[in-house]
């Protein structure tokens, strides 16, 4: 059984928004982060929230990305402004063994969710 479940992936042209949800059905502790993954090439960490609200992001994605949580509807969201065909790929919620953030540690995961930009 699926625990976190990503939605919201589509198609966009470069500069537009997108929101990504992530459902999490078993549990609301450990810290929650969003990963990316470009076509031919690793997962990396973006975005990072706490159990207590918290947020950390890698630099690709300051400025633009907005992390939320809502720890009573158990979502995760990424709010994706200013687009690039650089954030093309697939985006993964996953759920850190820790409270704290970083991009190691995790032990659920997603099957995530395609993000196209595009004109």
């Amino acid at each position: 059984q699926l625990q976190l479940v990503e939605s919201g992936g589509g198609l966009v042209q470069p500069g537009g928004s997108l929101r990504l949800s992530c459902t999490d059905s078993r549990s609301t502790s450990g810290a929650i982060s969003w990963f990316h993954q470009a076509p031919g090439k690793e997962r990396e960490g973006g975005s990072c929230i706490r159990t207590g609200g918290s947020t950390f992001y890698a630099d690709s994605v300051k400025g633009r990305f907005t992390i939320s949580r809502d720890n009573v509807k158990a979502m995760v969201y990424l709010q994706m402004n200013s687009l690039k065909p650089e954030d093309t790929g697939v985006y993964y919620c996953a759920r850190r063994r820790y409270s704290s953030c970083g991009w190691t540690k995790y032990n659920y995961w997603g099957q995530g969710t395609q993000v196209t930009v595009s004109s």
